[in-house]
């Protein structure tokens, strides 16, 4: 434990910041995992839907600096990658 008075804030700071990060990446991957059982089931009205709340999930997750910017693009990309396996 930090004894001086700055350091033991940047603790709590740090704290406080992990669980917010965790919060919104917690979001993000229940979206996709919504979508991905869309996919499965092949209801492709159900997966349109989900496909954009996950991407603005993720949108949001880079945004806020959870993740960055070539992840984001990664994940969408692959989301899209499978929303159009179960269109064609």
């Amino acid at each position: 434990m930090p004894n001086i008075k700055s350091a033991i804030k940047r603790v709590d700071v740090i704290e406080k910041k992990t669980l917010k990060n965790n919060m919104i990446k917690s979001e993000y991957k229940t979206a996709v995992k919504k979508f991905e059982a869309a996919v499965a089931e092949g209801n492709k009205e159900n997966a349109q839907e989900l496909f954009k709340k996950a991407t603005q999930k993720i949108d949001g997750a880079y945004s806020k600096g959870v993740i960055k910017k070539n992840t984001a693009s990664r994940k969408k990309s692959a989301l899209a990658k499978k929303l159009n396996s179960i269109n064609a």
